[in-house]
């Protein structure tokens, strides 16, 4: 299993537990995205950590490629 797949199954799962705990999706992506960062601290520099959100966020649509920056 990838471990994109593997990610996926956490969150289908997180999902269902959260909804049975009363939350919903939104309130569940919050809390993980704060736990996915506080993992990246770990071991990746807060100016790292900028530009991959940035290129995340400048990348939401997914019908449109990557911009990759050519040398």
């Amino acid at each position: 299993m990838s471990v994109y797949k593997l990610a996926e199954k956490i969150v289908i799962e997180g999902i269902e537990q959260a909804q049975h705990a009363g939350y919903g999706e939104q309130d569940l992506a919050r809390a993980l995205m704060a736990e996915v960062l506080n993992v990246y601290k770990r071991e990746r520099s807060m100016i790292d950590i900028a530009h991959e959100l940035n290129f995340l966020a400048d990348n939401l649509d997914e019908d449109t490629d990557y911009a990759f920056m050519r040398p």
